[in-house]
């Protein structure tokens, strides 16, 4: 395996003469399966996991994570209701920027 993963990298001549083979992004995010290198695209998995906090401060009120936020970003209204604040942490925004995929469903 170790060979033929170095050959696909640096070029299956054995050489020293390293060649380095570019391919898409859009290539290396097919699966295994499909010929691809298996890689996510960070991008959709990142709103997947920021999608999964916003649900997650829906469906389980009673965890820290949902009282903390509750206190310090929404105390008098819902999470589906509360606005950004004046000044929202990187990752409150994050969460925020989630809400409508999680109010669609």
């Amino acid at each position: 395996f170790t060979k033929n993963y170095d050959s696909f990298w640096w070029g299956a001549d054995g050489s020293d003469n390293r060649k380095l083979h570019w391919a898409s992004w859009d290539k290396l995010c097919v699966p295994k399966k499909g010929g691809g290198m298996g890689f996510h695209n960070l991008r959709y998995f990142n709103l997947a996991l920021l999608g999964k906090q916003a649900w997650c401060l829906l469906s389980n009120p009673n965890s820290l994570s949902s009282h903390y936020f509750k206190a310090k970003y929404f105390p008098h209204c819902s999470f589906l209701e509360a606005s950004e604040s004046s000044n929202p942490s990187y990752v409150w925004r994050s969460i925020c920027a989630e809400r409508g995929l999680v109010n669609r469903g």
